[in-house]
């Protein structure tokens, strides 16, 4: 499958998310061209702040493999990981990470983002994991676009 293609799984899991409650966050975990994880974000649902899709995945890949070494896999996430679930992929050892919006778009939304790209990261902690921004971006933003017009929404 595409990069494309595991980028719609994610954008389902951050609908599953919002429909539950939640916030418009999506992310899986691919290796080998199979699906590993997938998740949304729960930070409201479990009062857990870093309940991160991105984390939730990585979690979730790490108990399924039996292993913290998630070394080959590919994280699809529909927005820029956030500096701490950067340092979850970073430390989790993932490859690669696929976004789609930006950091500064989910700021847009509403939410409490501290304006430090994956690239930023990247370069400041000599990290190894690639990036590839901007995967399905119109997709991802419409996302946290449609979350933003909903009475129920909630940031953190």
């Amino acid at each position: 499958m595409t990069d494309e293609q595991w980028m719609h799984e994610a954008v389902e899991m951050a609908r599953r998310g919002v429909d539950s409650g939640q916030t418009p966050f999506g992310a899986c975990l691919v290796r080998d061209a199979e699906l590993v994880a997938a998740a949304h974000n729960c930070v409201w649902g479990t009062c857990d702040p870093t309940a991160h899709a991105e984390v939730r995945a990585i979690r979730q890949a790490c108990e399924k493999l039996g292993s913290i070494d998630l070394s080959g896999c590919v994280m699809y996430s529909t927005c820029e990981p956030c500096p701490m679930c950067f340092a979850a992929i970073h430390w989790a050892k993932v490859s690669r990470v696929v976004f789609g919006a930006r950091i500064a778009d989910a700021a847009a939304a509403g939410f409490s983002e501290l304006a430090i790209s994956n690239e930023q990261m990247k370069s400041l902690g000599s990290s190894a994991v690639e990036i590839a921004a901007g995967c399905l971006r119109d997709e991802c933003v419409r996302l946290l676009q449609d979350w933003s017009a909903r009475p129920d929404r909630r940031t953190y």
